[in-house]
């Protein structure tokens, strides 16, 4: 996202310009345009909260090298949109922002472990350079940082962040709970993202409005569009490990399926198939040389691929219904556009 840091010692010399960037990530997502400087001014908050301290010297290049990997910081522009749907935004959304996408991070450093993840936002893992125990432990250091910053929060407000927190752990610890389940069924797989994702969503939308005092009603039609957007979000990921190729999507592919986690278009194919071809399903599931080709030629045989898709398509559909309550605005316009990138987008 950034060059590295200028440090004295460990201390920062300056503030990050982030005006003499002239590409970041989120830019490549039209919806954005209007919050861009608060998302510069997020990635700054961000910077600030996670430079190495004087004694720990010796953190400096892990710490760059996972804060200048930034991605398209889609959680922090669901808060700022929701809020600036009711006003203008603050410095609080711009902190806020900051622990919400500083949480996501962490999921991503402990995510790659789990997964083996060797490539992330287009260069390799910190696990991958360092090591799945400085991973990990990075990823703790960076949760650490979040919950010195809900200091200054009000309780409510810190309540929701915490909340956010725990469904996404509660999401990681039910999906690889059901590794190897081949019975899986689509209502258990939706249930699951909707903790591991879609809450995520629905929190960062949620509080945001809660920012910029919005009344209880909308707050709750923004926390409802935010759940089918993080719905639709993740079906679409799910496919993208599928789908996508590398240069695509800057990260590791076919991870799901190595590690056995059941998605969408998967659990479409087992029903699909019928006994007979199920063996033979399974097997190519469970063959971890197996071709990757093979698999989505039948995903696509079988219309799983295009089923997945436009079961991502309804849920973007309910969650710009979601936004009817809330006063029309370039924010709330915005928020549509965003429901529909998130379920068509090739990274």
């Amino acid at each position: 996202m950034t060059a590295p840091l200028r440090r004295a010692g460990r201390k920062l010399e300056s503030p990050i310009d982030m005006n003499a960037i002239e590409h970041t990530p989120w830019q490549d997502i039209p919806s954005f345009r209007s919050v861009d400087a608060e998302l510069k001014q997020v990635a700054e908050r961000i910077h600030r909260s996670l430079s190495a301290p004087d004694w720990a010297a010796e953190l400096a290049p892990m710490l760059d090298h996972f804060i200048t990997r930034g991605g398209k910081m889609i959680r922090p522009a669901l808060v700022l949109l929701a809020g600036r749907c009711f006003g203008p935004v603050t410095q609080k959304h711009v902190d806020v922002s900051a622990m919400m996408e500083m949480i996501h991070g962490a999921t991503l450093l402990h995510d790659d472990v789990v997964d083996d993840g060797l490539t992330r936002r287009g260069g390799p893992t910190v696990n991958a350079v360092w090591g799945n125990e400085s991973a990990v432990l990075l990823g703790d250091f960076v949760l650490s940082q979040v919950f010195k910053m809900t200091v200054d929060l009000d309780p409510s407000l810190a309540a929701v962040v915490a909340q956010t927190a725990v469904c996404v752990c509660e999401g990681e610890l039910r999906q690889v709970a059901q590794r190897r389940n081949r019975q899986l069924t689509e209502p258990e797989y939706i249930s699951i993202i909707t903790d591991k994702s879609a809450a995520f969503f629905s929190g960062c939308c949620r509080i945001g409005a809660l920012l910029s005092q919005a009344p209880n009603d909308q707050v709750e039609a923004l926390a409802r569009y935010g759940l089918n957007a993080g719905i639709a979000f993740q079906i679409e990921d799910d496919l993208l490990d599928i789908t996508g190729e590398e240069f695509e999507t800057g990260k590791t592919p076919q991870r799901d399926v190595t590690k056995s986690k059941l998605t969408l278009a998967i659990i479409h194919l087992l029903g699909a198939v019928g006994p007979s071809l199920r063996p033979e399903v399974l097997a190519l599931l469970d063959d971890p040389s197996a071709s990757r080709d093979e698999l989505k030629q039948m995903l696509d045989c079988h219309g799983s691929l295009d089923y997945a898709r436009r079961c991502a398509g309804r849920y973007v559909t309910a969650a710009i219904e979601a936004l009817a309550p809330v006063p029309d605005c370039h924010a709330k316009e915005a928020l549509a556009e965003t429901a529909r990138f998130v379920a068509d987008r090739r990274a």
